[in-house]
């Protein structure tokens, strides 16, 4: 079994796969205060809990957006399993052609969510990972990997709203009814929700007016599931997204000649 682990801002998805299945997956929160020792001990809680014997995990690969937390996951990983797990960052196989200015800075879940989506859907695409920040990511026709856009998630907006503002309350992140809110809740939940589906429409068509051609657009993330049904465009959403693209990562860079 392969314990794929993506660190997020927000959340740590551990994934256990066994063949081509995700058997199970957990989600454990982001702490940057916590020890390796710590993160050894929740994690070894996690996998009890899953009824998953550390004994059958015979590797590890992990993805992080949170370069403090990566050595201390690493090391809790050696500590529980006795593996050293493989990183996604320079040096990895990723069979991508990334034409960044700088293709050393692209982000590792972006990098995951790509190689996952090239396998499984046709390019050119459009890839959307809606977490603590909302990515749009940009493949051409011939598979390149181009660039994309960062937005503030739908989280931090909420939160900015109401932190920011005196009268406006912390609220429930749920599809609103109407576009035009009647109560104030209401309408904070239109413009977070509506507003974010409003965007992702404006940013793929305007994408696609550059690449010259309709694409094929996927979606993963939390919220995801909440925001693509008030999309006007046709986006296929994938839970396992992240979780599909370390696998086939971890695949091509344990077996002779992977790419």
């Amino acid at each position: 079994m392969i314990l794929a682990v993506d660190i997020g801002n927000s959340n740590i998805v551990l994934g256990c796969i066994q063949g081509q299945t995700i058997e199970k997956e957990a989600r454990i929160a982001t702490d940057l205060i916590k020890t390796s020792d710590q993160y050894c001990a929740e994690l070894k809680n996690m996998l009890d809990l899953l009824e998953v014997p550390v004994s059958s995990i015979e590797g590890s690969i992990i993805s992080s957006v949170v370069p403090p937390l990566l050595n201390s996951f690493k090391t809790a990983i050696r500590k529980l399993t006795g593996l050293t797990p493989l990183v996604v960052g320079p040096g990895i196989k990723t069979g991508l052609n990334i034409l960044l200015d700088n293709p050393a800075i692209a982000g590792g879940d972006l990098i995951v969510g790509a190689v996952a989506a090239l396998a499984e859907y046709p390019a050119p695409m459009l890839i959307i990972d809606m977490g603590t920040a909302t990515t749009i990511t940009a493949i051409d026709a011939k598979g390149n990997y181009l660039g994309g856009c960062i937005c503030p998630g739908v989280k931090i907006a909420a939160e900015a709203l109401s932190s920011r503002t005196a009268q406006l309350p912390a609220i429930s992140l749920e599809a609103p009814k109407k576009a035009i809110g009647r109560n104030t809740v209401d309408s904070m939940r239109s413009g977070l929700m509506m507003g974010s589906a409003a965007l992702l429409d404006g940013m793929i068509e305007r994408m696609e007016a550059e690449l010259g051609q309709e694409t094929t657009v996927i979606a993963t993330g939390g919220i995801a599931r909440f925001v693509i049904p008030m999309c006007k465009r046709k986006i296929h959403y994938d839970k396992d997204l992240l979780l599909k693209g370390l696998l086939r990562l971890y695949e091509n860079n344990n077996k002779p000649g992977g790419r």
